[in-house]
């Protein structure tokens, strides 16, 4: 063994014995530093600058009290099973959505709290008083949760747009959430239905069901597309592939079904990307035909956006 030169002794078997004679110091003394996640992802849509924020993640337990109340436990156990997707635990993403236009600055839906979405907004470049328009698709507490800040509000340049029937509803029923957050805005909001424009190239497009006026929006600019879906489905597997499985959250679950048809649909004719508030971060992807049972199918962005 005196006779292996340094050189034999590191590329041979022989080596292991003496591996610790030449190691520097041990990489294992680096700490954990724990799972972690980009907080937005920027691309472009024709002329649209187009930015999606990560303002929350949080696990929930068990999905199927969430998703496809309408199927059985074996059935969600072996589409789960099929997806590499756990039965016993499911991670909520929270994305809201920026669009540069080149003349306004528009933030899609405000995330649980201030706090959560003015962090995510820096990680991105922005700051709360930058954002010309923040658009409600609609009024569920995870989407107008940061619209307040420590009972100020939290984009104080900021005029509102958001549909009609769903501020209706809300402003009819009240709640917590809306009276807090959203009835001291009214006067700054301006109310769309189905078609009605945001600015030039920002169209809503009613999708009602999720609640009684939930809205999604398309941008068109210089030849491209891409729509923004918010909770038109909430999860890639267990809702937007599978639209008729029940989901809890869904106020009229039969019309919620037919909305997924009808928007994911034109998604998929179209071959425009969308942006989904509750899809896996960074929440950008394009929706192909299903098959195996599924009639549609989430495909995550993969580079198409980077030029």
């Amino acid at each position: 063994m005196t006779n292996l030169s340094r050189r034999m002794i590191l590329t041979s078997g022989a080596a292991l014995p003496f591996a610790g004679a030449f190691a520097g110091p041990a990489g294992a003394e680096a700490p954990l530093m724990g799972a972690s996640f980009a907080r937005h992802r920027r691309f472009m849509i024709g002329d649209f600058e187009v930015t999606t924020i990560l303002a929350g993640t949080t696990p929930r337990e068990e999905p199927q009290g969430i998703f496809g109340l309408n199927v059985s436990p074996e059935e969600f156990a072996a589409v789960s099973e099929t997806n590499f997707l756990s039965t016993t635990v499911s991670q909520f993403f929270f994305t809201p959505t920026v669009v540069n236009t080149g003349s306004e600055l528009v933030l899609f839906d405000t995330g649980l709290n201030g706090a959560a979405t003015t962090e995510a907004l820096a990680s991105a470049g922005y700051s709360p008083d930058q954002i010309d328009i923040v658009v409600l698709t609609h009024m569920h507490g995870d989407h107008i949760g940061g619209m307040m800040t420590d009972g100020a509000p939290t984009f104080a340049n900021a005029r509102y747009v958001t549909g009609q029937v769903e501020f209706d509803h809300w402003a009819a029923q009240g709640n917590e959430g809306f009276d807090a957050n959203v009835r001291p805005m009214a006067d700054q909001m301006t109310f769309i239905g189905d078609g009605g424009d945001v600015v030039s190239g920002i169209t809503g497009m009613a999708a009602f069901g999720h609640s009684p006026g939930h809205m999604v929006y398309r941008l068109d600019s210089n030849g491209a597309g891409l729509v923004i879906f918010a909770d038109l489905a909430n999860h890639p597997v267990w809702s937007l592939a599978r639209p008729d499985w029940e989901v809890r959250f869904d106020a009229d679950k039969a019309m919620a079904a037919q909305s997924r048809r009808n928007v994911l649909g034109m998604i998929a004719a179209d071959r425009i990307p969308a942006v989904g508030y509750h899809m896996p971060f960074p929440a950008v992807g394009y929706v192909a035909p299903g098959s195996d049972g599924a009639e549609f199918r989430w495909v995550p962005e993969a580079g198409q956006l980077m030029g």
